[in-house]
This record gives structure tokens, sequence and C-alpha cells, in this order.
């Protein structure tokens, strides 16, 4: 074989950063020498442009209809158009076609909603953007879907969370075409902070919290997460900034309900629970990249919050991970 073809369908109301995600990440994956390459055809109904949710317009470079063409790899995107792009019989009934054709089928977002109208999730489980979730759950009852992980996987049938999320899932379709080394690389091509395991939620401790108004705070998050094997006590991280402990604790406790020891803690063992399920490290290794003094003081943390120790943790991880189809 001498490339990949992966068909990106479009449609009106399309998200942009869907597309993005994947092509871009593609692109990567070709100009880092993946060897067959990737080639890319963005698809609409009639070959026609699209209007994006951003408003910009979209070219096609090839009609739905038209595409006969051996595929490797077909992803719908997602976009606030997709409700309308899954009530269309027509559409629908050409993703169908293209999906009995592909080695692997996808969904960006909201794109599962038109996988799930043309019976391709049926009896499967499934997720998309958690803020969607319940709304297409309730549309498609034959598919099990989960608002929680980044991405899933069933059998050739995958589908990713909410926008970049697709980011990561295209990373993993390249480590399994690739091999790890090319999607590290990759990963490191695109600044990405780490190439997430697929049943990570979508909202995690990174994403999940009020972002920090206050400029200072702000600052000082952003160098927790760079910094977490590093001296993170309130004396270092008071003269990151140059302000003294009192009034720091005051700014975290006003920011973040919580004071700075709290939150560095907390975002060290999800750190830590991120390698327990993307890595084979050892907990003595794992605790020294997070910052844990030894592997018992990761047990006691981890434990504490989580209620599980890190060895149940990460064993339930891999069972999920085993038993799904």
């Amino acid at each position: 074989m001498n490339e990949r073809l992966v068909v990106v369908v479009g449609y009106h109301g399309v998200e942009l950063l869907d597309i993005a995600s994947v092509t871009s990440t593609l692109d990567m994956a070709n100009r880092m020498g993946a060897a067959p390459a990737y080639r890319m055809v963005f698809v609409t109904p009639g070959g026609a442009a699209v209007e994006c949710n951003s408003g910009l317009t979209l070219s096609g470079q090839q009609a739905l209809e038209q595409v006969n063409d051996a595929i490797d790899t077909v992803i719908v995107s997602g976009g606030l158009g997709h409700a309308d792009a899954a009530a269309d019989e027509r559409f629908v009934g050409h993703v169908r076609r293209l999906a009995r054709h592909a080695r692997r089928v996808a969904s960006v977002c909201t794109g599962a909603s038109v996988l799930a109208a043309g019976g391709l999730l049926d009896g499967k489980r499934a997720t998309t953007h958690w803020f969607y979730a319940s709304e297409i759950a309730a549309a498609y009852p034959k598919v099990e879907f989960d608002p929680e992980p980044i991405f899933v996987r069933h059998g050739n049938v995958a589908t990713s969370g909410g926008v970049t999320s697709a980011l990561d899932l295209t990373l993993a379709f390249i480590e399994e075409d690739h091999g790890a080394e090319l999607a590290r690389r990759i990963s490191m091509g695109l600044v990405t902070y780490l190439r997430r395991p697929g049943d990570q939620a979508q909202v995690s401790v990174f994403v999940g919290n009020p972002e920090p108004a206050h400029r200072l705070v702000h600052r000082l998050v952003e160098y927790i997460t760079a910094h977490l094997a590093g001296d993170l006590g309130i004396e270092a991280l008071g003269a990151v900034v140059g302000v003294s402990e009192r009034h720091l604790t005051r700014l975290f406790v006003a920011e973040l309900g919580e004071t700075p020891a709290r939150y560095v803690r907390r975002t060290r063992v999800e750190a830590a629970a991120r390698l327990l399920t993307s890595s084979g490290l050892r907990l003595d290794d794992i605790a020294g990249q997070c910052g844990f003094a030894s592997a018992e003081t990761l047990r006691q943390a981890f434990s504490a919050q989580f209620g599980v120790a890190p060895s149940v943790y990460r064993t339930r991880q891999r069972v999920r991970a085993d038993s799904a189809p």
C-alpha cells in the first residue's frame, strides 16, 4: 500500500477545529516520515463549500456521493450542524456506504450522531462531547453513550469526545499504524502536554476547575503543572511570583477554594493517575515524576483522593480496557 486514504466528512455547521485536529496531526505524521503516508480528502455533500461554526467557508475537495476509492479511515466531523446532518437520510446513507468499505470508522465530537443515525453504533459503547451527550443518547437509545472518556474504540469503530480529543484519537491511530515512537515525536511537534489515554475523563482537574481570574494565580497554576517534580512548597511558589506566603495563600483560597499545598497535592495525584493508565512505569518512577518523595507517600495521597490504592486503580483501568470489544 503506497498510501492510506483518510476521508474526512463535513457538512454545513461543521467545527473547523474538529477537522484540523485530525488533518494537521496526520500531516505532521507524513512530514515525519510515516510510510505509507496518509492522503487526506475533505468531502462534503455534492463537493460544495460548507460554512463552519466560526463563519469561515471551507471548500469540499470531493463529493461525498462520488467517493469510491479504497478507504483506510473515514472520519465524520462534529459541529453545531450535526443534528441536521444526522437527519439527512441521503447524507447518512453515503456515510454508511463509506463505512462498509473502510478499515476504520470514527467520529469527532458530535459527529457521533451521524454514525448513530446510520446504525453504525447500535449495540456499541461510544462517546461524544460531554455537553451534548445526554441529548444525543436520548435520540439514539440503541447506543451506550458514555460522556466521560476522551475517546472510545469498539472494534473498528471509534468515537471521540469534545473537539481536540480528536487529536488524541488520531495519535492513537498513528501509534497503531506506525508505532509509539512516531506518535511520541508528533506529540512533541504539536506541543501537546501529554498524549492522553482514551479513558481519561474529558473534564479533568486541569480543565474542570474555573480558570483563575487573578493573573498571579493563573501564572502559578501553569507553573505548577509544568514543574510537578520540582520544589512546589509555598516558600518556593511565593518566590516565583515575588509575594509573601500569607498573601499567596489568601489568593489561592479566594480564586481556587483551597490552599497552594492542597492544590499542588491534588494536581500531582491527578498526574500520577494519568501515568498509571498511560504508561508501564513503576510506582517509584511515577512518584518521582509527579513530585512525591517516595512511592509510599504517593500511595497515601492517592488513596486519600481516589479511595483506592494506585495498584488497584491501575488494575481496574486495565480490566476496563481489556474488556472493551
